[in-house]
């Protein structure tokens, strides 16, 4: 099979077109070829040489793919060679083959293409367990997306819009803020043109917002705090500006705040499944009737993946950047 491999950490350009032998599929797993996968910032990060893969991973970067299915591992009895699926990888997305944890993987939704489809798992597997089961955001709460115009920004807008909530969004140019709102966002703000903190306390008063869900951190991780409202919760689960910031935690204790974050890769199979199943239940009928739509910047074929990368680095694009493995 063709994958692409990183014999160095470096910039994309350490990235080669490779070909090796499909993966073992073992018990409680399948065999996807794929149709297409994401292109992640945590593929960046690895690439780089700061984001190992988890023992027993694949070395393989991707992280989230559509296809069907070419096999099936011992003891699996829900999915059947020849289904479409798409899903959550541990590793190993940018190639023709990957083998995934069964519970890890979810049907394409009706009407979704497999390109849209291979766009949604690791946006909505993040999102979801971050935003809804470690935030719990509810409907009528006032909810701020740092990075809106990203994957898993244009993600987490659509969704929590769509189950209730306030929505507000940063992002790096006015073309990413009309996009944000698009999407339903209230107001995105243009964080090179305006200090989101001033915006939002003029917006919303002595409200405050609920849940902030950040990927910038550095002199954000301080603003956040002070922008929180009463029983507020941050939730991180990035570092662009880095993870280090002199901060005042009186505000945390007066105002009862939550400061937590995640990473998902490491996370269980047996975490990822209930992840997995909470997204058919609920997110999976808003693809299928309409109320979110995919959002996909560009796609480059699997030999055009030095070029993905560096679009992901320029922060140029709007939704997710995707590999075309067909």
């Amino acid at each position: 099979m063709r994958y692409i491999d990183t014999p160095n950490f470096g910039a994309p350009s350490v990235m080669v077109q490779a070909e090796g032998e499909q993966p073992v599929v073992n018990a409680g797993e399948v065999l996807i070829k794929v149709a297409a996968a994401g292109v992640n910032r945590p593929d960046v990060i690895q690439r780089e040489g700061n984001y190992p893969a988890p023992m027993g991973a694949s070395l393989i970067l991707g992280l989230e793919v559509a296809g069907e299915i070419a096999a099936v591992g011992d003891g699996e009895t829900r999915w059947k060679v020849g289904d479409s699926v798409c899903a959550l990888t541990n590793g190993g997305g940018y190639a023709d083959y990957v083998a995934v944890p069964a519970t890890q993987c979810l049907p394409i939704p009706n009407g979704l293409t497999l390109m849209e489809a291979a766009s949604l798992p690791e946006t909505h597997f993040t999102v979801w367990s971050n935003v809804f089961d470690r935030a719990a955001l509810k409907a009528g709460e006032v909810f701020l997306v740092h990075g809106g115009s990203s994957g898993i920004g244009t993600a987490a807008i659509q969704l929590a819009s769509a189950l209730g909530a306030r929505v507000f969004a940063t992002a790096g140019s006015d073309e990413k803020c009309r996009a944000c709102e698009a999407l339903g966002a209230e107001k995105a703000i243009n964080y090179r043109d305006q200090d989101y903190l001033d915006v939002l306390k003029e917006v919303l008063g002595k409200r405050g917002v609920d849940v902030i869900l950040d990927m910038v951190g550095g002199d954000y991780i301080q603003k956040n705090i002070k922008l929180a409202a009463v029983e507020g919760r941050i939730v991180n689960i990035a570092y662009l500006q880095g993870p280090v910031a002199k901060v005042n935690f009186m505000p945390v204790m007066l105002k009862r705040l939550t400061i937590t974050g995640s990473t998902l890769r490491p996370q269980s199979e047996l975490v990822k499944a209930k992840i997995a199943q909470r997204l058919h239940e609920v997110v999976w009928p808003l693809y299928e009737n309409k109320t979110l739509k995919p959002v996909i910047a560009k796609e480059f074929a699997l030999e055009d993946v030095v070029q993905a990368h560096e679009l992901m680095e320029s922060s140029q694009h709007i939704g997710k950047i995707m590999l075309d493995l067909r």
